[in-house]
């Protein structure tokens, strides 16, 4: 470290206001909001502030002003999933989609959800979950099928398929079932009959026998809300007495209002083709997806059989019995059976897309899905954000920026609005709601706490050790441990790509004690498929003021405040403590644009404000996290969770915005300005 980080007095030491530093400072056009209630309008009509950017201006005050009249950005958040479907099929453009079942151990949500952002990376038009009856499936459970679902239509942004079962349950079960997927945003279910629980054939009293009855019941309660899907069986149920007899109920499930079909898993394309002959020639029009199983083990290739009732080619055979024990040799020869099976079955002109039976292992389905070129590497963002696919958020276009590296959070706080702003951070909206559950699986870091204290440190001596794991963050570069620090509590995912513009500033100012956790650059007209700072459609063209937040010491804090006032009339900036004491410049309390977009044929995008309304919500969670994902991975009376509290009880959250994005960011120059003033010899 160069420098020793800024000392910290120690908690409960009494400080001066930040109105009485402001006034030290010289600067008088301020707002000190006392204290902001949970129950207030959360968001205040938007302006422009500084610079030629869009104005947000207006003195609308209904929710109407939030609405754009321009079409969206993405049209597929606004397509129903057989729409989605129809329009893939008629311009040639083949896709895939992923099947996972909920995890089995306590600990496997977090790792599944990631697996989910992971595999999400490569564009799947949708994925589903199977439905577990053993395990409740219909509960709030972290493991429950009906949570895995919503967590990642909620959360992941994933277009999402709940499967559902008839076994063992009534019809009020089945609907109250249904009810709560379409509360929870789900609008797509896999109609199944469901294998027998504890060898229980019978259908539950009141219940439904067949899944041809699941679909007739959702369409008689639900209408059309519903996508539906059905099960098809290449060489017919292993309990139809006949080939010819399951293709006729498989016609009548369509017939009930089944919209599309996935097949069970074949080992040969011929397989497939002889079943969507057979569909066609009794009148099954609808599309139909091949269901494709990879064989990556011996063990889990004879249970899937077993469960399919399935017989395994002779000639599969002959390759796995000599390689049974060695499960690399398996793998390798299943991705490569996969690869030849989906090259025959694209090369016909019967197979719309791909389905896989991932059983919840990604990397060979990805594997297989790049060798046919069907990985999408690098997806374009709709929006600078993670985007929810539950359907009351398709209109959502506008953020606060504070939530950009916990997007699942923000979801999370925002899950009881009725209505999003699409245009404009408008001025009518809920409270956020409050986060007191760090402890749900898809808020807390994926990383087992034993890999968090071997990045994070073990042992924390100093504040000075604090400031080091910032920088090895932003550098890379391995701790003194040899680990690499792969996520902080504000950030549970690596560097976003546009950190790289502006890493060795950030190096800088975190060895001194400004410890950064969100960040952009200015960005003046690049286009919008630019790979690091692009979003959106084609041709157009984006826009970035350059924002800069972080933790610093009180001493830091008197002192940035006597700069700021050079530069009054283009940062704007807003400075709080843990107990809510803050200042800020911006005027009225109005939100200010900080990305915003121009693409043809549309309205100006601002889909990203800094609003300091929003700002003291954010701050109660960002200092929290000090004590909540970090000060607890260490015994309560530890030396190193001191360390942490005083960081809490004792720093203050800035937020910076430089107004000026025509012109080098000045950021960097305010905070070296605030430390050659702390640096000036004190004159007696």
């Amino acid at each position: 470290m160069n420098q020793q980080a800024p000392e910290v007095l120690p908690a409960g030491h009494s400080c001066p206001s930040l109105g009485t530093w402001a006034l030290k400072a010289g600067i008088m056009s301020l707002s000190v909001p006392p204290s902001i209630s949970r129950n207030s309008a959360m968001v205040n009509e938007p302006r422009g502030n500084g610079g030629p950017n869009p104005s947000l201006g207006g003195t609308e005050s209904s929710k109407e002003s939030w609405r754009c009249s321009s079409p969206g950005l993405d049209p597929e958040r606004h397509e129903r999933l057989r729409e989605k479907m129809k329009r893939r099929m008629e311009s040639g453009d083949k896709w895939f989609s992923l099947e996972f079942f909920p995890p089995r151990k306590a600990q496997d949500p977090a790792n599944l959800i990631s697996e989910f952002d992971q595999m999400g990376a490569g564009g799947p038009l949708f994925i589903d979950v199977t439905w577990r009856p053993t395990e409740d499936p219909g509960s709030d459970k972290d493991r429950s099928s009906m949570t895995i679902a919503s967590t990642a239509v909620n959360y992941c942004g994933l277009e999402t398929m709940l499967h559902m079962t008839c076994y063992c349950q009534s019809q009020e079960e089945i609907t109250g079932h249904l009810h709560k997927a379409k509360r929870l945003g789900l609008k797509n279910i896999l109609a199944l009959s469901g294998d027998p629980v504890d060898g229980q054939r019978e259908a539950k009293e009141g219940g439904f026998h067949y899944a041809v009855d699941l679909v007739e019941h959702i369409r008689k309660e639900f209408g059309d809300y519903f996508d539906i899907c059905v099960a098809g069986y290449p060489k017919g149920h292993p309990d139809a007495e006949s080939f010819e007899d399951d293709l006729k109920h498989l016609k009548e499930k369509v017939s009930a209002g089944a919209d599309f079909i996935i097949t069970q898993l074949f080992f040969e394309a011929d397989t497939f083709f002889r079943f969507v002959k057979a569909c066609s020639e009794i009148g099954i029009t609808c599309p139909i997806l091949p269901g494709i199983f990879l064989i990556q083990g011996y063990r889990s290739l004879q249970r899937i059989v077993k469960l399919s009732k399935l017989e395994v080619p002779q000639r599969i055979r002959d390759v796995i019995e000599p390689i049974k024990d060695n499960d690399d040799a398996i793998r390798i020869y299943g991705i490569n059976l996969a690869v030849s099976l989906c090259q025959e079955l694209l090369a016909s002109a019967l197979v719309p897309g791909l389905h896989f039976y991932t059983l919840n292992h990604g990397m060979a389905t990805t594997e297989v899905l790049k060798r046919l070129g069907m990985w999408a590497e690098d997806p374009r963002r709709p929006l600078p954000w993670a985007v929810s696919a539950h359907p009351k958020r398709r209109e959502e276009y506008v953020r606060p920026i504070f939530w950009a590296s916990r997007p699942k959070s923000y979801i999370y706080r925002t899950q009881e609005w009725d209505e999003f702003p699409s245009c404009r951070w408008g001025r009518s909206s809920p409270a956020f709601g409050e986060l007191k559950d760090h402890h749900l699986f898809f808020l807390k870091s994926k990383a087992p706490r034993e890999e968090l204290l071997r990045m994070w440190g073990e042992e924390l001596t100093s504040q000075e050790s604090v400031c080091e794991v910032f920088v090895h963050y932003l550098s890379g570069e391995p701790n003194r441990n040899g680990c690499q620090v792969t996520c902080l509590p504000w950030s549970d995912k690596p560097l976003a790509a546009e950190t790289s513009l502006m890493k060795e500033e950030l190096l800088r100012v975190n060895r001194r004690g400004v410890l950064t956790i969100n960040s952009q650059p200015n960005v003046n007209g690049r286009p919008s498929s630019d790979p690091v700072v692009g979003w959106g459609p084609s041709g157009g063209f984006v826009f970035q003021k350059a924002y800069l937040e972080f933790f610093t010491s009180r001493e830091t804090v008197g002192a940035l405040l006597q700069v700021l006032k050079k530069y009054e009339l283009r940062v704007n900036y807003h400075i709080v403590d843990v107990k809510g004491d803050n200042i800020t410049n911006a005027p009225k309390l109005q939100p200010n644009a900080v990305t915003w977009g121009i693409f043809p044929g549309r309205e100006i995008i601002q889909p990203t404000v800094v609003d300091p309304v929003s700002f003291m919500f954010w701050k109660d969670e960002a200092f929290a996290l000090w004590v909540e994902q970090w000060g607890k991975l260490y015994d309560e009376e530890s030396p190193s969770r001191m360390i942490i509290q005083d960081i809490h009880d004792n720093y203050f959250l800035v937020n910076l915005v430089d107004n000026e994005f025509l012109l080098d960011n000045c950021l960097w120059q305010v905070i070296e300005d605030t430390f050659e003033l702390l640096n000036r010899p004190i004159l007696q």
